[in-house]
């Protein structure tokens, strides 16, 4: 579990290592500016970690890490290719997903502690996704 202990603030895990194609597709929609804003994010793609549970990511994570992003199976299947956000601070172990046009608003905001994990779990939509704040 090297690689989860050494993680920092911000990475993007990935479990799934089934479609090269959208594992880019996806890095690229997550760095994709919106506006001025932009997911400021480490991309990990280590096939050790294929499918790596979140149980596992909670107890080997650094302490001192808030939350990661983990592009899973559902991520790579799913037509809005939604990132599980995992709580590794508040409620460790707690997720909610989030589209990719919508993660530099989480990434963002969870790095400087503007926001709490709970506030963005707690918008996600009946799926468990999250798409914005309601405007």
């Amino acid at each position: 579990m090297k690689n989860i202990s050494e993680m920092e603030e911000s990475t993007v895990l990935r479990t799934d290592f089934s479609d090269e194609s959208v594992w880019r597709m996806v890095c690229a929609l997550i760095e994709e500016p919106v506006g001025d804003f932009q997911a400021n994010v480490t991309f990990v793609s280590d096939s050790a970690l294929e499918e790596i549970t979140v149980e596992e990511i909670v107890e080997h994570a650094k302490k001192d890490v808030g939350f990661v992003f983990i592009v899973d199976t559902i991520t790579i299947s799913h037509e809005e290719h939604p990132i599980l956000v995992v709580d590794l601070w508040e409620e460790p172990g707690r997720t909610f997903r989030v589209i990719p046009s919508e993660m530099w608003g989480v990434e963002n905001n969870l790095s400087i502690a503007n926001m709490f994990f709970w506030e963005f779990a707690e918008s996600a939509d009946d799926d468990g996704i999250y798409r914005g704040f309601d405007d």
